[in-house]
């Protein structure tokens, strides 16, 4: 299932924000600000750009997809269903004992998870190893990597980033969703990440900086990264968290805020949903 159709990709986001509201509250799981500013990203990725089959979750030359900021799985978890991985209702069982689909997930877990992730500064390397493994056996994988600002600050995303350049990983792809906070302030204060696209240039990468919420922007930019110049890609998706929701939206008390159900169903009518 592919379409460029920007008004289709915007209806199939709020379709996916209104589950991860309703998953936080029922599961009573917090980050979920953190899951809202993403899911553009997600949607131009997995919608536009990748090449998988919900059928054939295991192809060996498939494209992957690492969300390493793990936190915000219940964005993932509900884009698959969408596509069409397993079934939408089996969302319900997110977060629960013994159900497949924890708080940060880990690899297969559900059809589709390629990753454990959620320690923070993990997934880039992880996929630059993935894609110079795919590289030697022959196949032409695209790896799409969405990173959180705050995990800009890890000294593992930085030797990851050098390795990708050294190895002239030109499938790998970086979105860095920059919505400027994290657990406990903005991000730019508790450390000096600005500018972050000229750092993300400086170590080499091919970088553009996007509206994270402009699907179509976020759609060229991935696009544009299958240039095969040598260079490794980073996008750097200026969002806001909690997007989607009005009174969820910069206000970092929704990374651990549990939504109550009159909470879900105003964010259900905004979304259109109701």
């Amino acid at each position: 299932m592919t379409t460029s159709d920007p008004a289709e990709l915007a209806r199939i986001a709020c379709r996916i924000r209104g589950h991860v509201v309703r998953m936080s509250h029922e599961a009573e799981a917090p980050h979920l600000g953190s899951a809202l500013s993403c899911i553009d990203a997600i949607v131009a990725a997995y919608w536009g750009f990748l090449r998988i089959d919900p059928a054939k979750p295991l192809d060996p030359g498939r494209d992957r997809f690492i969300l390493s900021k793990g936190h915000a799985a219940t964005a993932l978890y509900a884009a698959l269903a969408v596509l069409g991985f397993y079934a939408e209702s089996e969302l319900a069982g997110y977060n629960a004992d013994g159900g497949h689909m924890p708080e940060h997930p880990s690899p297969q877990c559900v059809p589709g998870v390629e990753a454990a992730t959620g320690s923070l500064g993990h997934g880039l390397s992880m996929a630059c190893g993935m894609a110079l493994a795919q590289r030697i056996q022959g196949h032409d994988s695209r790896f799409v990597v969405l990173l959180s600002d705050g995990e800009c600050e890890e000294g593992s995303t930085w030797e990851a980033a050098m390795f990708a350049a050294a190895q002239k990983l030109d499938r790998v792809v970086a979105i860095v969703d920059y919505n400027k906070w994290q657990a406990t302030g903005r991000s730019d204060e508790v450390m000096a990440l600005a500018p972050l696209a000229d750092k993300w240039r400086a170590f080499g990468w091919d970088t553009t900086e996007v509206d994270g919420h402009d699907l179509a922007a976020i759609l060229d930019a991935l696009r544009a990264s299958t240039r095969n110049d040598g260079k490794p890609t980073a996008i750097v998706a200026h969002t806001v968290k909690g997007k989607g929701v009005s009174f969820m939206e910069d206000d970092n008390n929704w990374h651990y805020r549990i939504p109550t159900a009159d909470e879900v169903r105003t964010a259900h009518c905004e979304l259109g949903l109701a």
